[in-house]
């Protein structure tokens, strides 16, 4: 068993540290070396009374109205990593240990409840109670990993981003709690974070660790002292600095730049694990203005490109950076679970496995690419950087096939 959780990284930055009155949201996903992630779209969807949605081991109540989201997920499973919905949600996990051993048992994982609460939270506090409620009624388990050897398991801890505020909520089993964030920047990675200030907990929270002896009642409640194990609630979290240091100029620019940062430990590249996908995302506080969500789908962001995505109707859908869909023969839906691995690799993720043996094995030829890649982002960036200044109403049609259309040109590149 994997011991250690992910070490994966997510941050949010807000007015007065950030840009022009901008939220931005950053997450490096760090998985097993090998998993492919994938960026998926869904749109929004309405769905008859009593019909159920099957996630990734369990099959729990559907709602009546799903929002549009867009997700990058470990292409085995059901939820997502990180993703964000139409009403400029954003929400990203962290799989966490606590003193309490996560459950082998098949129930939601923290994946799942990402996608969960951007499915049915229009504002991150929405999203917040979903996920509680869900954690209340189906509980987290089951393995992490798509491994049928060995059953790797965690609890849960969230960011939760919209354009007015940000919640922190970390959970042990059903037991849960939460800080409210709407200024500086902050930083959660794989430890508990939150101490005695506390927005919003679980009504129980206080008589369980109570009765566990955890907590004697007298002294201050701090989350992360009553949960972790030992001492591993100090600070985690080193590209915090990097963002503080802008001084007020937090940027997707900036947000990008800390994700690629492998000196700091933000981007992880290790013998057990990788940066498999990352995200950076721009809310506007005004609402008059388009979020804009930029994904790599593609691993270890100092070799990647961030590409913008723009939520509009009849978005143009990517099959490019989908991973091929095995159906009910998935070894991943069979039980015994993960009986084999079938190639997951989508097209961006082959063309990416070129690029990055080149910048590995041919310093020039290497470098000569490196330009290019970061050109093109730097015209994505530029041409975002366009449309949240201007005065004039977004035309949906001029980014229907954004995202598409940085995908097929970055395609073109490795070929």
């Amino acid at each position: 068993r994997m011991a250690a959780a992910p070490p994966s990284y997510c941050f949010v930055a807000f007015p007065p540290c950030s840009k022009d009155g901008l939220v931005v949201f950053g997450k490096n996903s760090a998985r097993p070396r090998d998993e492919v992630q994938e960026v998926v779209y869904f749109p929004a969807a309405a769905h008859d009374p009593g019909s159920k949605v099957e996630c990734t081991y369990i099959e729990i109540e559907q709602v009546r109205k799903t929002h549009a989201v867009v997700l990058s997920r470990p292409s085995w499973l059901w939820g997502a990593e990180m993703g964000a919905n139409e009403h400029g949600v954003c929400v990203a996990n962290e799989a966490v240990i606590t003193r309490e051993p996560a459950s082998e048992s098949e129930a939601l994982l923290g994946m799942d409840l990402v996608r969960l609460g951007l499915e049915r939270g229009a504002t991150a506090k929405e999203a917040l109670d979903v996920i509680v409620a869900l954690l209340e009624e189906h509980g987290q388990g089951g393995n992490y990993y798509e491994d049928g050897s060995s059953c790797h398991t965690f609890q849960s801890a969230f960011l939760i981003v919209d354009r007015n505020e940000a919640w922190i909520l970390e959970t042990s089993g059903k037991y849960w709690a939460a800080e409210k964030i709407t200024e500086g920047v902050k930083c959660i990675c794989n430890q508990l974070s939150l101490t005695t200030k506390i927005d919003a907990e679980h009504p129980e929270l206080r008589n369980y660790v109570r009765s566990q002896g955890w907590w004697n009642g007298d002294s201050d409640f701090n989350f992360s002292e009553v949960f972790s194990l030992a001492d591993d609630h100090l600070a985690c979290c080193s590209g915090k600095e990097s963002l503080e240091k802008q001084g007020g100029d937090v940027s997707a620019q900036a947000m990008i730049d800390v994700l690629r940062d492998k000196d700091s430990g933000v981007c992880v590249d290790s013998e057990s694990f990788l940066t498999t996908a990352s995200i950076v995302s721009v809310l506007p506080q005004d609402p008059s203005f388009p979020c804009v969500h930029y994904f790599t789908g593609t691993p270890d962001p100092s070799r990647s490109i961030f590409k913008p995505f723009i939520f509009v109707d009849d978005v143009k859908l990517v099959p490019k950076v989908q991973s091929p869909s095995f159906g009910n023969d998935d070894p991943a839906k069979k039980i015994p679970r993960f009986q084999e691995k079938p190639d997951r690799r989508h097209e961006l993720y082959k063309a990416h496995e070129w690029a990055r043996s080149v910048l590995e094995n041919d310093q020039d030829k290497g470098q000569k690419l490196m330009r290019i890649m970061l050109d093109l982002e730097k015209q994505g960036l530029e041409a975002m950087e366009d449309i949240l200044t201007r005065t004039e109403v977004l035309d949906p049609a001029e980014v229907v096939d954004l995202f598409y259309d940085c995908v097929d040109t970055e395609l073109k590149f490795f070929k």
